[in-house]
């Protein structure tokens, strides 16, 4: 089953100092800290923040192929989590056919959030998260997810490079 979620912010890990997108289901509670790049976590803040570059970045650039072809983006599904790395897939139509691209979820999260586009999780990849290790120690573990869990989006403040 697929589960809607939106971007409830962008941050810092306090423990790693890598940037962490954080997906909410609206509906429910699950929440879902993905760690990603520093140059993506710069992407995705650059969309939140409606900021405009002078020139487009990659995510712009392929937002703008996808219109010149004619093609819309339907949606994106982080659709598995295997060996701490997660995976998603871009579904996009053309011609009225289906199309699905392989991605890595910071990418799909650039380009969903450019165009407008639903995120979604496979409910499977939200259980499995729950159980996978944050941290190499299990105090660390818990107190992360806790506190990733109680965020207020007040505290998350403005992502900064």
């Amino acid at each position: 089953m697929l589960v809607e979620m939106k971007i409830k912010g962008l941050m810092i890990d306090p423990l790693t100092q890598m940037p962490i997108v954080i997906l909410r289901d609206p509906q429910g509670d699950s929440v879902l800290p993905i760690w990603v790049g520093i140059f993506e976590a710069n992407a995705i803040a650059l969309q939140i923040e409606k900021i405009q570059t002078p020139r487009p970045m990659t995510h712009d650039l392929l937002k703008s192929l996808l219109g010149s072809m004619g093609a819309s983006l339907q949606k994106i599904v982080i659709t598995e989590l295997k060996d701490n790395t997660f995976y998603a897939l871009i579904h996009l139509q053309h011609s009225g056919r289906d199309l699905t691209v392989d991605s890595r979820p910071s990418d799909a999260i650039a380009i969903a959030l450019r165009t407008n586009s639903p995120i979604f999780v496979d409910s499977a990849v939200i259980e499995k998260a729950k159980s996978v290790d944050l941290s190499k120690e299990a105090g660390d573990q818990e107190r992360l997810r806790k506190w990733l869990e109680n965020l207020d989006p007040d505290e998350l403040g403005k992502y900064e490079m």
